[in-house]
């Protein structure tokens, strides 16, 4: 009985009264986390969605230049959501599966019938500083609960779309 007391005395109060994953990160962050990343899931979605309509709509002097980025873009957005939904489940959670969840949950709005290059460039500057903004609140939750998978992904999304930011804003003339 001895022995007992000493070994539960060896843990941390921390380890002691919080539940951990499976993956051994503590389960109220690793909710919060999962909140948030359905939260940032949502927004991909939409702004994927949108993307599409852009690559599909655009017309004008720009229109291959644009058709092809646009391509681009809706490729990687759409390995993004499944990295974003997988994390999700990695965290012991449901990613989010209903486009009208999506609807009612982002702060990124459907463009309708964008065919002008510059109209759609400037949606998705928009659409990356709701993104990297979301990213960077993660980001932070993620170091804090110690969560490296989420953390990893977050830090890289920032930083590739902050260079994307640089070339659409190039493109813009800003």
């Amino acid at each position: 009985m001895t022995a007992k007391k000493s070994s539960s005395s060896s843990k941390s109060p921390k380890s002691s009264a919080r539940k951990t994953s499976a993956i051994g990160l503590d389960e109220i962050q690793s909710s919060e986390l999962a909140e948030k990343l359905n939260d940032l899931l949502a927004n991909y979605q939409i702004f994927y969605m949108n993307t599409r309509g852009f690559h599909w709509n655009i017309k004008g002097e720009k229109f291959f230049e644009l058709h092809l980025k646009f391509e681009e873009l809706y490729n990687d957005l759409i390995l993004k959501i499944d990295e974003v939904a997988e994390r999700i489940l990695t965290l012991g959670y449901t990613p989010m599966h209903g486009f009208d969840d999506y609807l009612k949950t982002a702060v990124v709005k459907p463009a309708k019938n964008v065919s002008d290059g510059k109209k759609a460039v400037a949606a998705i500057l928009d659409t990356f500083k709701v993104l990297i903004t979301k990213q960077r609140i993660l980001l932070d939750l993620s170091d804090v609960a110690n969560d490296e998978g989420t953390n990893a992904l977050m830090s890289d999304y920032i930083r590739e779309q902050e260079k994307l930011v640089w070339m659409y804003s190039s493109f813009m003339g800003s």
